[in-house]
């Protein structure tokens, strides 16, 4: 037996630090021999790279417990490849039983992502779960009604095991005393999973395995099948309902069939994602008085999207706790959006919602942050919430606040350009009688209009041609970046479009990636340059987190944004007029939102 097996897998903090950078490095190296390859071979070695890791986690583990235990029949047969891959997934397979058993669907199945072809992983929408908030998700479904000791579970996307395994394990903890093929049993009979991946489904079968494997050598008894390889989406009331539905859905954007799109349409609008979808199917597969614990982008707190899908929540199954994921680097592979882990409680009263702030690694303990309880809007709209300690100083006097956009006379509507539709039209001068500027992104920076297109692509001008009239902007409005991060300091970034460009030119052309915050009526008497102010203000832009979860600053999410009274905007605009200095217009939108006396 190698040094590597005989390691106890309760290391000290420093030994683990180092598995964890030996670990990262492996997996870079996994990657790099993926990315050379074409689709075809790349899915082929990802494959037989991913079923010898499995095969050697699982070895290391049996052996170093002094068994022989074949592990359970692979999707596919290894065949031959190259055998420095292959010597590399034994290594991180056997590397992977430094850490806690609970850890090694994630460090696995992490591998597994980085490795597949970009196309296979946008379609899977598959992205593996911290061990960390798998515990902190089973936690608040445990507070919200769930009992390991007795409840039934199903995971409907339960590739990796990241939730069936670690529910095994408190399942087993909270099992009475008794022989251990009857344990086994009891635990298995209560758990059920669904994965459309086939390695996935595998690896869930083989780590749940691993943590009842005392009990499996105890009584003699292999753990029989307990996950379905299948479409979820499809599955009918013959699967069964369960007391908990857990899991970390798929993300992303999704074609449904027309069955599907009609069988999901009670929570769809528009454009249909996943795990909006996959929410809805909790619901199905949640018996009454059950509980649903979900990992999700926060983007369903606000997006327009989702607005049937929160509207049917609160309906079914109201929200108990959302958690705000603060996840330092590494916590999601190639994920930027914001997390929140929530649970649900089917048919319970409506009620205030409990919010935490969580900040947790790869590995590392989640811990929780009490931020308060709030009311969520039953109808749909925008779940306005704070989504830090720092936030919720402020949000009682923000949910206060009742005027729009559309009480201030102004609109919001999305640049028409979409410039690669018009590309032959693209002009690297504005001249000619029908060639107006192009703005982009770039032009607005430190809420200032500044014309720019020096990013690759981009053009300064384009031609109009008959009957794209449409396309052009002709009235004053304000310009707001459509895309942002939560990591930038402003995620709003705005700038009046300048009079004198626009009376200069006759007309410019907004492209796709800008939002256009525009009056109605030539008569309102608020100012662009007023509206400008306000969006860029610190208080204006820590009340659009309150509402957005993802990069998108969509027209949706800034027509929900709570604003100053009419007067309040009418003595903003004073200011500027007067030109007050910064400071104090800063201090006057932060009396406006309550933020100061």
């Amino acid at each position: 037996m190698s040094a590597i097996m005989q390691q106890n897998l309760e290391q000290s903090p420093t030994a683990l630090d180092a598995s964890t950078q030996q670990y990262v490095v492996m997996k870079s190296m996994a990657r790099g021999y993926a990315e050379g390859l074409d689709e075809l071979d790349r899915l082929a070695l990802v494959q037989v790279f991913c079923i010898a890791m499995v095969c050697s986690y699982w070895n290391a583990v049996v052996l170093a417990k002094g068994k022989r235990l074949k592990i359970k029949s692979p999707p596919l047969k290894l065949t031959d490849a190259d055998p420095v891959a292959m010597k590399l997934a034994q290594e991180i397979g056997i590397l992977v039983t430094q850490f806690p058993a609970a850890n090694a669907g994630y460090l696995i199945g992490s591998v597994y992502t980085v490795m597949l072809p970009e196309s296979m992983r946008s379609s899977l929408g598959a992205f593996y779960t911290p061990p960390s908030l798998s515990e902190r998700l089973i936690d608040l479904a445990i507070a919200a009604g769930f009992d390991p000791a007795k409840h039934s579970v199903c995971d409907p996307s339960c590739g990796g095991g990241a939730f069936l395994a670690p529910v095994a394990a408190r399942m087993l903890k909270a099992a009475p005393s008794g022989a251990p093929e009857l344990t086994i049993r009891r635990i298995m009979a209560r758990l059920r999973g669904s994965e459309i991946d086939a390695f996935a489904a595998w690896m869930s079968e083989v780590l749940l395995e691993v943590m009842l494997l005392d009990l499996v050598i105890a009584s003699g008894k292999r753990t029989p099948k307990v996950v379905s390889v299948g479409d979820s989406l499809e599955l009918d009331a013959t699967f069964g309902t369960f007391d908990l539905i857990i899991g970390n859905p798929p993300y992303g954007r999704t074609t449904l069939s027309e069955p599907l799109r009609e069988k999901f349409s009670r929570s769809l609008f528009g454009h249909a994602n996943l795990y909006g979808v996959f929410t809805d199917l909790a619901l199905r597969l949640c018996k009454p008085n059950g509980v649903i614990a979900y990992v999700t982008p926060t983007s369903f707190l606000g997006g327009q999207y989702f607005k049937a899908l929160r509207a049917l929540l609160c309906k079914e199954a109201p929200a108990h706790a959302i958690d705000i994921v603060f996840g330092r680097d590494g916590v999601f592979d190639d994920v930027l959006q914001e997390t929140a882990l929530t649970s649900y409680r089917k048919k319970a009263a409506q009620s205030a919602v409990t919010v935490s702030q969580v900040t947790t690694g790869s590995h590392d303990k989640a811990i929780a942050t009490l931020i308060g309880e709030y009311s969520l809007d039953a109808d749909g709209g925008p779940w306005l919430l704070p989504r830090s300690i720092e936030q919720a100083s402020f949000f009682c006097a923000l949910r206060k606040m009742s005027t729009r956009l559309t009480d201030l006379g102004y609109d919001v509507s999305t640049g028409p350009l979409v410039w690669n539709r018009h590309k032959s039209q693209l002009k690297e001068k504005i001249k000619g009688k029908k060639v107006y500027p192009l703005v982009w992104a770039e032009s607005i920076a430190n809420a200032e209009f500044i014309f720019s297109a020096k990013k690759k692509n981009h053009a300064p001008a384009i031609e109009i041609l008959s009957k794209q009239e449409h396309l052009l902007t002709k009235r004053e409005c304000v310009l707001v970046q459509r895309t942002t991060s939560k990591e930038q300091e402003r995620r709003l970034i705005c700038a009046a479009l300048p009079t004198d460009f626009l009376a200069k030119h006759g007309a410019v052309v907004v492209e796709n990636h800008v939002n256009m915050v525009y009056a109605r009526d030539a008569k309102t008497e608020l100012l662009p340059e007023t509206i400008a102010a306000l969006l860029n203000s610190r208080a204006a832009d820590i009340a659009f987190r309150c509402i957005s979860g993802s990069v998108a600053v969509s027209a949706y999410e800034l027509n929900a944004l709570p604003l100053p009274t009419t007067p309040q905007m009418k003595q903003l605009q004073t200011l500027i007029q007067n030109r007050a200095n910064p400071l104090t217009i800063q201090n006057a939108i932060e009396r406006f939102y309550g933020m100061c006396e």
